[in-house]
């Protein structure tokens, strides 16, 4: 048996760095086809999402062609020409023409009260009653009084007839007539004091029936029957607030002195009408009665006065009300709903639709509003159809679809707009001026 080890060739014998060489290569080949698969695959994906963002959305020309082509539905209305009012709006508070607090001129028990309280009285209705057997006493007294120094006047002009004849006789002295004739002029003076006194008691017994000093509403009652009534009692019995007519005592920015004084100074009778508080309901209407003689130089405002006959009592005293005052119409304005005034960094403007339905924008310079209707004061003619409605999607160039075309005045466009129409006996809002 032979121990000779197997013989072998160089080509089976492979070194350690050719080993290393052959497995980088089979390893790198196998990263690249992986690098290559992933590419692909980010490429196709990242086409198909672009591709159908580019399908599916228009360019931005095509978009805006395809806008401007579409009808957008608006409501309008014709612009016309009419008068429209110039009102000053103020704010005012209810204040009557009379307000007295009934007192007692005498102290006394309050036997009686003959009103109730509310109640409307007339002037001089009797309203309560002071027990009046303390002055009735006083009057009798002063009446006795008064008889007895009559006789004593009586009897002293006797005797001075009397001493008036001995003094022609040469019987008395001069003096004693001169003291004769001097008590009497003591007893006329007596009597005149007398008379008065007289005159006073029966004042008070006067005074312990209180009256009304003047017509007006009852308020509450402030005192009850049987109490000790005092003339120095400040609460008093009740009080009387004249409603009938009545004021409002409103104010008005410095600036709108001249008008409103050239208007008076003319002779004009300016008309005021007081809102409630929200502004909506009129309660009244009245004329302008005077203004004040100052300006207030914290609020750079000035009272106004007006009054009101108040028949319905709608007015009560210390109510806050939203005065209005007409102080003068202006005719032949080109008038349009206030909805159909847009504003932007151009001013104030208008769409206007033109007759092949499309519509331009036309910067206008407003004149006063009032309540929805508003003034143009250039820039629009009557018969041009303005926007009332739709304006949100709106360009210069757009075909629009007038759905409804408002008839009547503008007023009655932009309540159509507002998807409401005031009633008959309903007031406008109070008005502003531009």
């Amino acid at each position: 048996m032979s121990n000779a080890l197997p013989s072998t060739t160089q080509d089976d014998v492979v070194t350690p760095p050719r080993r290393a060489r052959a497995a980088w290569w089979r390893g790198g080949w196998i990263w690249l086809i992986l690098v290559c698969i992933l590419a692909g695959a980010a490429y196709f994906v990242f086409a198909k999402t672009d591709g159908g963002k580019q399908a599916g959305q228009p360019s931005a020309g095509r978009a805006g062609t395809n806008d401007m082509n579409r009808s957008q539905p608006v409501v309008a209305a014709a612009a016309t020409v009419g008068d429209i009012n110039l009102y000053l709006n103020g704010l005012g508070t209810v204040v009557p023409l009379n307000t007295v607090t009934v007192r007692t001129h005498v102290d006394g028990e309050l036997q009686s009260v003959m009103f109730r309280e509310g109640q409307t009285v007339k002037q001089g209705a009797l309203l309560a009653q002071i027990d009046p057997r303390p002055y009735q006493v006083q009057l009798e007294q002063a009446e006795g009084t008064m008889a007895r120094d009559r006789a004593l006047l009586k009897n002293a002009e006797a005797d001075l007839e009397r001493y008036r004849t001995l003094f022609e006789q040469d019987s008395i002295a001069r003096q004693q007539l001169d003291t004769q004739a001097s008590l009497v002029r003591q007893y006329q003076g007596a009597l005149r004091a007398d008379q008065a006194q007289i005159d006073s008691a029966r004042l008070n017994l006067t005074y312990s029936r209180i009256t009304a000093p003047i017509s007006g509403r009852l308020g509450l009652r402030q005192v009850d029957v049987g109490n000790i009534v005092h003339a120095s009692d400040t609460n008093g019995i009740v009080v009387i607030t004249q409603l009938q007519p009545i004021t409002v005592v409103f104010t008005l920015p410095e600036d709108n002195i001249a008008a409103v004084m050239q208007k008076l100074h003319a002779g004009r009778n300016l008309a005021v009408d007081a809102y409630d508080r929200a502004g909506k309901n009129r309660l009244a209407t009245g004329q302008l009665l005077t203004v004040d003689n100052q300006i207030d130089p914290a609020t750079g405002t000035i009272k106004l006065k007006a009054q009101f006959s108040n028949d319905d009592s709608s007015l009560f005293p210390n109510q806050f009300v939203n005065a209005r005052m007409l102080l003068d119409v202006m005719h032949d304005n080109v008038l349009v709903p206030a909805a159909s005034i847009q504003r932007g960094s151009q001013g104030t403007y208008v769409y206007v639709v033109k007759p092949d339905n499309t519509v331009t924008l036309r910067t206008v310079k407003l004149g006063p509003t009032e309540g929805e209707t508003s003034a143009i004061a250039s820039g629009l003619s009557s018969g041009e159809l303005v926007v009332v409605d739709g304006t949100d999607k709106l360009r210069e160039g757009a075909k629009v679809e007038i759905g409804n075309a408002a008839a009547g005045t503008p007023a009655e466009a932009g309540q159509a707009k507002h998807g409401k129409r005031r009633h008959d006996g309903e007031a406008p809002p109070p008005a502003s001026s531009s």
